[in-house]
């Protein structure tokens, strides 16, 4: 292929993609079909060498996420050749329009659009993590009136059956009653774990939980969510005896604050 008097030796000629739904925040498996229809053969080195990549832009062109996983070729593609690859996409957050623009790079070096090599675009509209808005809550360590009472009050109700996610709380967590909203709304956006800040009552508790303070949303806070909302397919495990959640994908809504009373009737310290 060349492009004005310069010959490009790496052209890929794109055929098609086939995938989806997109949802936010989710990987999705995509078949791109192209040819080789430059003049070299297309290697893969493991994680290096040609790769096949993508990025997200919104509708009027500006990159939301440019460094899209990268997908290898499993063997050399030759001059005229086709070949089929299934991509592992991750959507970008929140739900809306998107563009999804595919394109080779070699990698640590340039991508073929640099070069002016063509791209295949796909308009792509990601939809919410979420397909319905089902919360359900698993209590640890017994009952507390004014957990239930707080519960009761939720402006989402809570759900028993089939739940799309779980929140785990405490005997004396005291969440607000936006708090089932706030956290549907983090799970729809794409979020698959959400934790809120904490108010303990007593000194030391407020000094041992001071991390997970009121404050904004964090998706890098550097310790685990604490009586974390969790989609399907994951588990809270313990940390400072509360449950807990440490893992990938993980937004701390520090805008909501669940309030931790005590669990008997001694005076907090």
């Amino acid at each position: 292929m060349t492009i004005g008097e310069h010959l490009v030796p790496l052209a890929p000629r794109w055929l098609g993609a086939d995938g989806g739904p997109h949802r936010a925040g989710a990987d999705t498996v995509v078949c791109v079909r192209l040819r080789n229809g430059g003049e070299a053969t297309w290697r893969s080195r493991g994680t290096e060498g040609l790769q096949l990549a993508y990025h997200w832009l919104d509708p009027l062109g500006n990159p939301i996420v440019w460094d899209g996983v990268r997908t290898a070729f499993p063997r050399p593609v030759a001059t005229g050749e086709e070949v089929e690859l299934g991509v592992a996409v991750r959507a970008p957050r929140p739900p809306g329009r998107y563009l999804l623009r595919f394109d080779l790079v070699e990698e640590h070096r340039f991508w073929l659009e640099e070069l002016g090599c063509p791209v295949l675009d796909v308009h792509v509209e990601v939809l919410p993590r979420i397909e319905s808005r089902r919360l359900a809550v698993v209590m640890h360590g017994g009952e507390h009136a004014a957990t239930a009472a707080a519960l009761d009050g939720q402006e989402e109700a809570l759900v028993t059956d089939d739940p799309v996610a779980v929140a785990h709380l405490v005997a004396g967590a005291v969440p607000p009653p936006d708090w089932s909203r706030w956290l549907l709304d983090a799970h729809e956006e794409g979020w698959p774990a959400v934790g809120t800040a904490l108010v303990p009552a007593g000194r030391r508790a407020a000094r041992r939980l001071a991390a997970w303070s009121p404050g904004g949303r964090n998706p890098r806070l550097g310790s685990p969510l604490l009586l974390p909302s969790l989609l399907a397919g994951l588990e809270p495990g313990e940390h400072l005896g509360l449950p807990a959640y440490e893992g990938p994908d993980a937004l701390f809504e520090g805008r909501v604050t669940v309030t931790l009373r005590p669990r008997s009737g001694r005076r907090p310290t």
